[in-house]
């Protein structure tokens, strides 16, 4: 517990954040869950796009950390937290969010059965009020299923819904629901370090996008991401996203 608190510790002191993230693809959250007393520190640079006119917004980052706290192969969970910042007020005064899934690998139900993961993130400590106009509270609960089909890669399908305060479209109308997908595969064909993925998640609220990605490990515990994340909401610029995870074995 001490090991547990200090590392909490220095996350949150490591200056400043993006998204909470579970275990993820490059955008939407994945099936995988980090096995029991394993650390998982996710450094994650999202790069706004320039506008016509030259201009450019603040980068969000994201200093995370997520933990596996079940012992068992067929039923595992995580949780984490997050720190953000946007770059603007009064996002920035109520940076930590918080986020847990539960879930099963493939073929843990039965043989041949697929990876299912059941989750929320996002879950911020700023209540929405509209005396405020603002909070952090968006709340997203998801489930997917995933199913690896040999060298074609792992599909992943699944539906969420958020903070209909928060989750809006451009014409401030609610926006949200709706539906997450993804492909994913190594490819061992020129490295077993070498990973891509594409992911969508639906509805033209702020997390709406479709992203793909490549990724390298550069050792056992390490990796990084590079990918792009294009909005479906026409409004919000693209962004460009680096990743950097590292493990860490309590």
């Amino acid at each position: 517990m001490k090991k547990i608190a200090m590392v909490l510790g220095l996350v949150l002191l490591a200056g400043t954040a993006a998204f909470a993230t579970p275990s993820t693809q490059i955008w939407i959250p994945s099936t995988d869950i980090q096995p029991f007393k394993k650390l998982h520190f996710g450094f994650d640079q999202y790069i706004k796009m320039e506008r016509a006119d030259g201009t450019r917004e603040a980068n969000v980052i994201n200093n995370g950390l997520t933990i596996g706290v079940l012992p068992f192969e067929k039923i595992q969970m995580e949780v984490g937290i997050d720190q953000r910042a946007f770059g603007i007020e009064p996002y920035d005064s109520a940076p930590i969010y918080l986020n847990a899934k539960i879930g099963t690998p493939e073929g843990s139900l039965f043989e041949g059965s697929p990876a299912v993961a059941v989750g929320g993130y996002d879950f911020g400590t700023k209540k929405y009020t509209t005396d405020a106009g603002w909070g952090t509270d968006n709340n997203i609960l998801y489930g997917l299923v995933a199913k690896t089909l040999g060298k074609a890669g792992r599909l992943s399908l699944g539906y969420y819904q958020g903070n209909d305060k928060l989750l809006i479209d451009k014409e401030g109308k609610k926006d949200e629901k709706g539906v997450l997908a993804s492909w994913d595969r190594t490819i061992s064909e020129i490295s077993d370090k070498l990973w891509v993925a594409v992911d969508y998640m639906g509805g033209e609220n702020a997390y709406g996008a479709l992203s793909y990605g490549v990724a390298w490990k550069f050792a056992p515990n390490v990796g990084v991401i590079l990918g792009l994340d294009r909005y479906n909401n026409t409004d919000l610029k693209s962004t460009y996203t680096v990743q950097v995870d590292i493990d860490l074995d309590l």
